[in-house]
């Protein structure tokens, strides 16, 4: 759901000049026509606008970036170090929505036995069941987070991770291949404090054919890696 556009250039200047380095980007939302049978419409389109928040603070934190004054950058205080905070929020947010929307709002869900995404999970966890269990498990323990299976370059397989806020508790070398918002205003109108409900509800409209495509991006990746397949 998200689109990125980079622009970057370099000003050449005399040999006694700094060279000055600009880099700017912008994302922009290609739609907003998310679907969801786990929550009802109207906490679903507010969560949209959530994420339209998120997308226009991340280009405005990445425009001031262009400018601040790196030179008073410290780690106690400095406007140089705030920005870059908010931009990690915040595209994290972003980016964290757009999987989410992206994988969920299929109608009676269904996931192969022979299809990639299956074998996988059912490869490291020693079984499909005991990935939906660990799954669950880390959804519940989410705080006003995420829950996200992600394969780690580093172990070289997928794992279950929990995700406080945007940027609690991130793995590096991770590629997110499942994401669930575990974020209290996705599923109190619905669900009160009934966590549990709700994971059940999204695990069963999960679109495995976009997961399925990402696990078999991930594979490519893997290889690199050295990984087994």
């Amino acid at each position: 759901m998200i689109v990125s556009k980079a622009k970057a250039g370099i000003s050449k200047t005399t040999r006694k000049e700094a060279r000055v380095v600009n880099e700017a980007y912008v994302v922009t939302q290609n739609r907003t026509d998310a679907k969801s049978f786990a929550v009802t419409e109207k906490p679903l389109r507010a969560h949209e606008e959530l994420f339209k928040g998120y997308i226009e603070n991340l280009n405005k934190v990445a425009a001031k970036l262009d400018t601040v004054d790196r030179s008073l950058a410290n780690s106690n205080h400095s406007e140089f170090r705030s920005l870059k905070t908010d931009e990690t929020f915040n595209a994290n947010a972003a980016f964290l929505h757009s999987l989410y929307f992206d994988n969920i709002g299929m109608p009676e869900s269904s996931i192969a036995i022979d299809s990639i995404a299956y074998l996988r999970l059912a490869r490291d966890w020693g079984s499909f069941d005991a990935w939906q269990e660990d799954f669950i498990a880390c959804g519940m323990s989410s705080r006003n987070g995420w829950v996200l299976t992600v394969y780690n370059t580093f172990l070289q397989r997928y794992m279950n991770v929990i995700v406080d806020l945007h940027n609690g508790n991130v793995p590096i070398g991770c590629i997110p291949v499942i994401a669930v918002d575990m974020w209290e205003h996705t599923y109190f109108r619905d669900y009160l404090k009934d966590k549990k409900n709700f994971i059940y509800k999204t695990m069963q409209e999960l679109n495995w054919e976009v997961i399925e495509s990402r696990i078999k991006r991930t594979d490519k990746v893997a290889k690199i890696y050295g990984g087994e397949l």
